[in-house]
């Protein structure tokens, strides 16, 4: 959503940023971010119970959201001709996801929260690693836990409200969203093109993750009309964004 509605960048810029021009960084990010987190609170619930009882519709108004979104991205990135080097970017970026789905997850059935060197390690690498789902879109950080074998050891300490054992996964993560937003930053700055033609890659590799099978029955009509209300919506407010910073 931060890419279609193009700001993706400025938040980007205003994280990796932010000791630069800190005031103005933290005026973009609550403005952001507060709002962000009202809508969080309002929807997530009835969002969930719908995905719960029509989770075959629902899944394809979002594989709606994503496909509206892929011109504006596209135009984006300003390619007035089409590479090889755009193309393989795009199709890196979609086999990373596809083959994240592949990995098996890591990590046993016993839990522990107790504190040791490698465990403290282990937490601050996988905050960083978490980071990265975080900040480029079509990569789930829930995902990225499972792969890494500690989302249970987090979903418990959230669950305990075990602060001290959130500490390393916390600084971990900081530490990643800081390195990679400044990274991320240069990229889009020196290569634009390849950049968002990866991340239009992860975008789509997210839809493989995401497709929920072949409809049946009643659900036929209903998910083909989900799919263009979700594709409609997504490119009609990309296309006006774009008029917006045009004009």
């Amino acid at each position: 959503m931060a890419m279609v509605l193009g700001i993706y960048d400025r938040l980007i810029s205003s994280i990796s940023s932010f000791f630069k021009d800190w005031k103005g960084c933290t005026m973009y990010l609550l403005q952001f971010g507060i709002p962000a987190l009202v809508g969080i609170i309002i929807c997530a619930s009835p969002i969930s119970a719908i995905i719960d009882r029509f989770p075959v519709v629902s899944m394809f108004f979002f594989i709606g959201l994503v496909f509206g979104s892929l011109p504006m991205l596209y135009k984006s990135a300003r390619i007035t001709k089409l590479d090889w080097k755009y193309v393989l970017s795009f199709v890196i970026g979609v086999a990373v996801v596809i083959a994240m789905a592949f990995l098996p997850p890591m990590g046993g059935d016993d839990v522990s929260l107790e504190m040791s060197i490698s465990t403290f390690l282990l937490q601050i690498l996988t905050g960083i690693v978490v980071a990265v789902g975080f900040i480029l879109p079509g990569i789930s950080t829930s995902y990225l836990l499972l792969l890494l074998g500690t989302y249970d050891y987090v979903m418990l300490a959230i669950a305990e409200l075990n602060v001290l054992a959130l500490v390393p996964f916390a600084l971990g993560f900081v530490l990643g969203v800081v390195l990679l937003t400044r990274i991320l930053e240069i990229c889009m700055q020196r290569f634009p093109q390849l950049t968002y033609m990866m991340i239009m890659g992860f975008l789509v590799g997210s839809l493989y993750t995401v497709y929920p099978g072949n409809p049946s029955g009643w659900e036929i009509p209903l998910s083909v009309l989900m799919f263009a209300i979700g594709f409609v919506i997504i490119y009609f407010v990309s296309k006006k964004e774009a008029e917006n910073e045009k004009a």
